[in-house]
């Protein structure tokens, strides 16, 4: 295998988590009497610009499709965080009615909907019918393609250079992570500002967030890694901001090469502490696939124990890490039989691979399990609070990553 950057030969690993189903693949009732489709999913480490990387084998398209399920503005604090960036942002660069936003992989319009709120001209760009259909249904325009440098020349010949341009949670579902970041050095505006948010690498190894490997993301980013790719594709990392969502994100600024003012110490004082972590050595990759097996083993232990005392127990949130710890784990209906998702898109289907049933909230009160076992850890505050009537049956809330946990 060829690094997706830099081409040099990739054979360092960093987790073999088997087979899977692609984990946004969720199935609808006929798919039952067929087979899935299963790839190996295993994720290696380029020792030359430490990109990580998951070993190919699912095109793009077969990914992102028109079905796409995953819809942002499910999340309130999603949404809190996407409204408290715009106000941020329309301040930082005085934008208003003479700017122009462009957000790649706007997905439902969860973001835009506050920059058009504000009066500030903007455009989303978006893949996935499924998603774009609910964008323009908010009065969002959207254009339906996949992002790199052509889409961005044919932006900017129909006068919509940008002055800032948003990605949020995108970076790492690019194959073609060259052409995607030096589209963004088309798009801009000489004195644009790009802004990039990404799961951090870091955060990653450090607190076992083994589920969030998956085939859609195609990389797994330090900022070692993304300064470096930037640098070779017209773009200088100017500012860096440590985020608490998704577990530990980062949000990257960038400007095109030719024309940015200046780069704030906190760019260098986070590659410093990457270096001190050992980013830039083997070992730091060699612990996750033991702690993995831990993790699958204490799951597996909780829903066994549960099992043999008659305890019920139901999971939240049919969200990809979770795809990914399941079919990881071997939990099937027998040990979790259902889960619960507040996204219609989703209710009525199964789960890839586990083929655990998706219901909706009325299905947790009717039922009223002994434990609610949250898939996406990383939002389990919302969902404690969403969820606290649960607790009117004596029911106990578990998340299985970084460990097992009882709440």
């Amino acid at each position: 295998m060829q690094c997706r950057h830099c081409a040099a030969p990739v054979t360092l690993p960093l987790a073999d988590l088997g087979t899977a189903p692609p984990s946004n693949a969720y199935l609808r009732e006929p798919a039952l009497h067929a087979s899935e489709r299963w790839y190996p999913l295993r994720v290696l480490v380029c020792e030359n610009c430490w990109l990580v990387q998951t070993e190919d084998f699912a095109a793009a398209d077969a990914l992102f499709d028109a079905d796409y399920a995953y819809f942002s503005s499910f999340s309130s604090s999603w949404l809190a965080h996407a409204q408290a960036y715009v106000e941020d942002m329309a301040q930082r660069l005085s934008l208003g009615a003479h700017s122009q936003v462009v957000e790649v992989a706007a997905n439902d319009g969860y973001l835009l909907q506050y920059v058009a709120g504000r009066g500030i001209p903007c455009l989303g760009v978006e893949p996935t019918a499924s998603t774009a259909a609910a964008a323009r249904a908010r009065g969002i325009e959207v254009v339906e393609q996949f992002f790199g440098v052509a889409l961005a020349r044919t932006l900017v010949a129909d006068g919509r250079a940008a002055d800032l341009t948003v990605a949020n949670n995108v970076l790492a579902h690019v194959p073609d992570i060259n052409d995607f970041v030096a589209g963004f050095a088309v798009l801009l505006k000489p004195q644009g500002v790009a802004t990039f948010e990404f799961p951090h690498l870091l955060q990653l190894v450090q607190q076992c967030q083994f589920d969030t490997l998956y085939h859609e993301h195609f990389s797994y980013l330090s900022l070692t890694a993304v300064q470096r790719i930037f640098a070779a594709n017209g773009l200088t990392v100017t500012d860096v901001q440590e985020l608490p969502t998704h577990g530990g994100s980062l949000r990257v600024f960038a400007q095109r090469s030719d024309a940015f003012a200046q780069v704030h110490d906190r760019v260098a004082q986070l590659l410093a502490r990457e270096t001190a972590a050992g980013v830039s050595s083997a070992a730091f990759y060699g612990g996750l696939q033991e702690q993995a097996l831990r993790i699958k083993r204490e799951l597996l232990a909780f829903l066994l124990d549960c099992h043999a005392r008659g305890l019920k127990v139901g999971a939240y949130g049919a969200a990809a890490k979770g795809n990914t710890l399941l079919n990881f784990a071997g939990v099937r209906a027998d040990l979790l039989p259902y889960v619960v998702d507040r996204n219609p898109a989703k209710q009525g289907q199964y789960l890839p691979g586990s083929r655990i049933p998706i219901v909706d909230e009325a299905h947790l009160r009717a039922h009223r399990p002994d434990h609610v076992l949250i898939l996406p850890w990383n939002l389990k505050d919302e969902v404690v609070a969403q969820l606290d009537y649960v607790r009117e049956w004596g029911a106990l809330f578990a998340v299985a990553v970084p460990a097992l946990k009882i709440l």
